[in-house]
């Protein structure tokens, strides 16, 4: 997988040793301009006074003969954030490279000494890359390098380079999996993408796709492939993917949601929302993305071990239909409230296997990642919601993660797990143990995102570790679905990989 691979340098006087045929001037232009383009840039004010306000491609006598201003607008302000940076290096690099350049040197000036800016290059490389990527489907139609012609790109920083470009590839995968169409990444092709994406790496790739196997171990996940398991090129899968550390002193677990494509099922998604619903697997997605990026860092201390439920949830004959009672891995009974409440059935599943086996591991912590509800994206925005449970809580494992995505550009808001919750989902009878969903639209029941983790909590058997346990497991959930594409546009934005940099900044070191 192509991407701009990178040359950092210590200041711009190294620049000279190098072919550069552009500069990417990134900052507030508000502030003291960076000596080597000061002249330049107040020659360029006095011809267009855009400059400094717009982004523009300024002639002046820099490598490539291109210096491009891209201004991040004031960074010292209450809710400026690091994403400044990332938007305003994307601008830049779209410019340089329909400009013609090939090999742009990118620099960042004028970020407040302290606070959370303190990884704003990184974010600008990655804001840069995010920008060039172009759809799978569209690379291996046209080739790589037709479509993306920058394939160097410098920095100037005191950054690990090795470090930024694994995290990059990280993102670059998760893109290319959420991303493309429903056939091209089926359950199947997506299994197959991962085998190629890992091969000869640390990591090590199991597919489970026998149907018996999977009735008998995901009775969850298979109720929602039923109507899909009569297509051949439609069954689903498992994917577990795991690295082991040479001396392991923690161990990531997650469970990934990857519904190739969401009818609804027999609760049938109406009046144009089923458009965009093959990037519903933008979960599985980043959480193999950011197994991508262990396996080219690996880290000596922990252990990672992924999920994958891989499913295409159908509408036909054979669809599973709200009222029924289906018992999932761990023997908890599950009354389906609404099929369109899909993935949390499999997630539960992947979540069970992944307790059961946290015994065996060192400092397990769980998670699952989703493009789980609507209400996610309506009350947070393009923000992650992450929901801990009460061991995540007393181990601190909440305030680190979301401290990693305020710094990599990758943030998330905070959410609390509440009683309520736990009550919205209670059994009604003694024929079930809890109840997957209410019949309406997340987005406009109330704590629509929050509810559905207490069902994963109750139905993967995680309620029986808690604080008050003998064998307590921290657990985040952590929702997608306002933060996986550009501008909450599920049919036409662009994937943004997330969480793979929070995780990154938060667990791989730098």
């Amino acid at each position: 997988m192509a991407f701009p691979r990178l040359t950092v340098l210590d200041d711009f006087a190294q620049a000279a040793a190098h072919d550069f045929d552009a500069v990417l001037l990134v900052g507030d232009f508000n502030q003291t301009l960076p000596a080597d383009f000061s002249a330049h840039v107040k020659r360029a004010k006095r011809l267009d006074q855009r400059v400094g306000h717009s982004a523009l491609l300024v002639p002046s006598e820099v490598p490539g003969g291109r210096l491009i201003c891209a201004p991040t607008g004031a960074l010292d302000s209450d809710y400026a954030d690091v994403r400044q940076v990332a938007e305003a290096a994307g601008v830049a690099a779209k410019i340089a490279e329909q400009a013609g350049a090939r090999k742009p040197l990118l620099v960042v000036f004028g970020l407040p000494a302290e606070g959370p800016f303190a990884q704003a290059e990184a974010v600008a490389y990655w804001g840069a890359c995010q920008a060039l990527y172009q759809p799978l489907e569209a690379r291996e139609a046209h080739g790589e390098e037709a479509l993306e012609p920058i394939t160097e790109m410098g920095l100037v920083a005191s950054v690990n380079g090795d470090w930024l470009m694994a995290i990059e590839a990280g993102k670059r995968l998760a893109r290319d999996l959420c991303g493309t169409e429903p056939e091209r990444m089926s359950a199947r092709n997506f299994a197959r993408y991962l085998q190629q994406a890992f091969a000869q790496s640390p990591v090590q790739v199991t597919v489970i796709d026998d149907i018996e196997q999977l009735r008998r171990d995901y009775p969850l996940l298979m109720a929602v492939a039923r109507s899909s398991v009569q297509v051949e090129r439609h069954r689903p899968c498992v994917v577990r993917l795991e690295y082991k550390a040479p001396a392991a002193e923690k161990t990531l677990m997650f469970a990934g949601k990857g519904i190739v494509y969401d009818t609804g099922g027999a609760d049938l998604k109406i009046n144009g929302h089923m458009a965009g619903m093959s990037r519903d697997k933008g979960g599985a997605a980043g959480v193999a993305g950011f197994i991508k990026s262990v396996a080219l860092l690996r880290p000596e201390t922990i252990n990672v071990v992924a999920e994958l439920g891989l499913v295409r949830n159908s509408i036909g004959a054979e669809a599973f239909v709200a009222d029924e009672i289906i018992t999932g891995h761990s023997g908890v009974r599950v009354r389906i409230g609404n099929t369109d409440a899909e993935g949390r059935l499999l997630l539960a599943d992947l979540l069970s296997h992944l307790r059961v086996s946290a015994a065996s591991y060192a400092n397990p912590e769980l998670f699952s990642v989703a493009t789980l509800t609507g209400h996610a994206a309506l009350s947070k925005g393009p923000y992650t919601a992450l929901i801990p449970n009460g061991p995540a809580r007393v181990n601190d494992c909440i305030e680190p993660l979301w401290q990693a995505g305020e710094l990599y550009g990758d943030p998330s808001e905070i959410s609390w797990s509440r009683r309520e919750d736990f009550q919205f989902v209670r059994a009604r009878t003694r024929a079930d143990d809890v109840l997957s969903s209410n019949n309406g639209p997340s987005a406009t029941t109330k704590r629509g995102h929050q509810f559905p983790m207490a069902f994963l909590t109750i139905a993967a058997g995680l309620d029986q570790h808690g604080n008050n346990s003998q064998q307590p497991l921290p657990y985040i959930h952590v929702d997608i679905a306002g933060s996986g594409v550009e501008g909450g546009d599920w049919q036409h934005g662009k994937p943004t990989a997330t969480p793979v940099a929070s995780f990154a900044g938060r667990y791989l070191s730098r």
